[in-house]
């Protein structure tokens, strides 16, 4: 499809549907940074970003659009044969007293998820983060300073096709924003996907061995500006899954929305996903996102589930190995739009 007639396609949707996306509440998920500020440009920040999540391209390949346009501009995809980021599965954890690897809240859904949204409502207290190796993964990932990672994933209890009868595996997908990505001062919007317990065989094509029985292929990804920690409450990060039809992750930083669209058939997630985890951790690696004394922020996971049921908030659950240094408390539920929110901090 040319550019033009791309532009144009873009150009109807967002015409039939700004008027929709004008009347969207400021309190919808992704009103974050404008929670306290009511006025028109604030609200029709948080209406854009909004209508840019829940409308995203439909073809394949990746895109950008600048408030206040509803086009999404096609861009060059980026790609890496050995990524700087791959992320670990959770394994038994150790220290409680931290968020992340199988310490978190997950959202149950009423029936199948094909859509998630992550917000950050509230952020106090944040001036620093830096991400730091444990001993448990091998001191891995991207260490340092604002070197973090926003987070959806999958539950890994499902098996489907992409597994191809292989005894034990089972399928789990991230959709991602990652700093440094591959170069230094470049961040990444991408899909991590992965066969776990695929075994000692060679994996599928396109994926590579974790040298521990399981097999993982990142998706190409689009380019995104480094963006920092204290800017956590105007971020938000959405991943949807079509079966049949392809994945979207979704990222934008207040001003400006970043997309990667792929097809779902790489691990078949759409039909399995039943489970969303939702968080800041650390980058890659299982690596930890240690932020400073005095930090609080509060987390929201928003559901699309075919219904308007309350999910289930289930503790000490989620499926990434990464982690950050803050303590969870309560988690609550809302029905309407399907959704859970919790705080945590030290």
């Amino acid at each position: 499809m040319s550019s033009g007639k791309l532009r144009s396609r873009y150009l109807t949707l967002a015409c039939v549907a700004a008027g929709v996306a004008s009347a969207f509440s400021v309190s919808t998920v992704l009103a974050a940074d404008d929670s306290a500020d009511t006025s028109v440009e604030s609200v029709a920040r948080a209406n854009w970003r909004s209508f840019m999540t829940q409308n995203p391209a439909s073809e394949e390949g990746c895109f950008q659009a600048a408030f206040p346009s509803y086009f999404w501009e096609k861009v060059q995809c980026k790609s890496t044969a050995h990524p700087n980021f791959r992320s670990v599965p959770r394994r038994v954890n150790q220290e409680l007293e931290v968020t992340g690897n199988g310490n978190d809240f997950v959202a149950q859904a009423a029936g199948l998820i094909s859509k998630a949204v992550g917000t950050f409502p509230t952020v106090t207290g944040v001036k620093t983060e830096s991400s730091v190796g444990v001993a448990l993964f091998g001191g891995g990932g991207i260490l340092g300073p604002n070197e973090f990672s926003l987070q959806i994933n999958s539950n890994f209890t499902g098996t489907t096709s992409s597994c191809a009868g292989h005894s034990g595996c089972t399928v789990w997908q991230q959709f991602v924003y990652a700093p440094d990505f591959a170069v230094q001062g470049e961040a990444a919007v991408f899909i991590e996907s992965w066969l776990l317990g695929w075994g000692n065989t060679a994996c599928p094509g396109g994926f590579e061995s974790d040298g521990a029985g399981d097999c993982v292929i990142n998706s190409n990804f689009t380019a995104a500006p480094d963006v920092a920690i204290t800017s956590l409450s105007k971020l938000s990060l959405s991943g949807s899954a079509t079966s049949g039809g392809n994945d979207v992750v979704v990222f934008t930083d207040g001003t400006t929305a970043f997309s990667l669209t792929a097809k779902d058939s790489v691990v078949n997630i759409a039909q399995v996903w039943k489970q969303a985890e939702f968080n800041v951790v650390g980058n890659a690696g299982g690596s930890r996102a240690n932020f400073n004394r005095g930090s609080s922020v509060t987390v929201k996971l928003a559901l699309t589930d075919g219904s308007t049921a309350a999910p289930t908030c289930i503790a000490d659950d989620g499926s990434t190995g990464e982690t950050n240094n803050l303590t969870l408390h309560t988690c609550s539920t809302a029905s309407g739009t399907p959704s859970i929110q919790f705080t945590e901090s030290n």
